[in-house]
């Protein structure tokens, strides 16, 4: 499908794994060029035409690196992905397994700073270039954010915090041709869920159950209405549609299988 993208430029966040690695792949297939910003560069992100850049974007200063270096490379900048956010996993377990006060400020300041700043911070390092372009911002969310005890707390707050972002920037910077979105998906089959010492494999240990029996557990007890999780590579279609040529604003799409447990 051609969406209209050749010859865009694009920064997606977090790109080196998992979703990000796929959205960078489909914004390549359809003609964009990409600079992608993470603290690592994976084999699969060499293999791809992207230009990686290796930053720390839980810090001011590497969000402002990135945007830095996209636009001295690809001139200006016409879509914005910000991706990044799932940080350290042991935080994350913590965050779904402990009550609120027993959470330490270093646990949400991480979220925080990972999830909800570094998206603020270059988005606003990119608006002018996104303003000039008339350019867009698409903020990947996840469904937690509906439903902040499914899961890590933390997260999920940092996470509805930056599904009101995306309405703020929209609201104040329509009106200069300026389209913000979330997407947000539910589960999808990253890490995350498939690796045994990811976060769902940590919370199975802190259970007593072994990673596929608890990963089998969690996905039926969430109800997704087609009856298994999603893919990168669907998270990243819609994504790409979204910053493709529309005229949808403000807006949150999700792609979760139609999980019964939304709050």
């Amino acid at each position: 499908m051609d969406l209209s993208l050749a010859g865009k430029t694009a920064v997606v966040t977090g790109g080196s794994k998992g979703v990000g690695l796929a959205v960078v792949r489909a914004l390549l297939a359809e003609g964009a060029r990409v600079v992608t910003g993470s603290r690592t560069v994976t084999p699969e992100l060499a293999q791809t035409a992207a230009v990686p850049v290796t930053v720390d974007l839980a810090t001011a200063r590497g969000a402002a690196e990135l945007v830095e270096r996209a636009r001295a490379h690809l001139g200006g900048i016409d879509l914005l992905i910000n991706n990044v956010g799932v940080g350290d996993p042991e935080r994350l377990v913590d965050g779904a397994v402990r009550p609120v006060a027993e959470l330490p400020d270093a646990d949400w300041t991480d979220a925080f700073e990972l999830t909800f700043y570094s998206a603020l911070r270059v988005s606003r390092a990119a608006l002018p270039s996104l303003v000039e372009r008339r350019g867009v911002i698409v903020n990947v969310s996840s469904a937690g954010a509906h439903a902040v005890t499914a899961g890590p707390v933390t997260y999920n707050v940092a996470k509805a915090a930056l599904n009101a972002l995306t309405k703020v920037i929209a609201e104040q910077y329509g009106g200069q041709g300026v389209r913000a979105i979330t997407v947000s998906p539910g589960p999808v089959s990253t890490a995350v869920w498939t690796d045994p010492d990811g976060f769902i494999g940590r919370v199975g240990r802190r259970q007593g159950l072994d990673h596929e029996t608890f990963a089998a557990q969690l996905q039926q007890s969430l109800g997704a209405s087609t009856g298994r999780i999603s893919t990168p590579d669907e998270v990243a279609r819609l994504v790409v549609f979204a910053a493709a040529p529309n005229n949808i604003n403000g807006a949150e799409l999700i792609v979760d299988g139609g999980l019964l447990k939304h709050a």
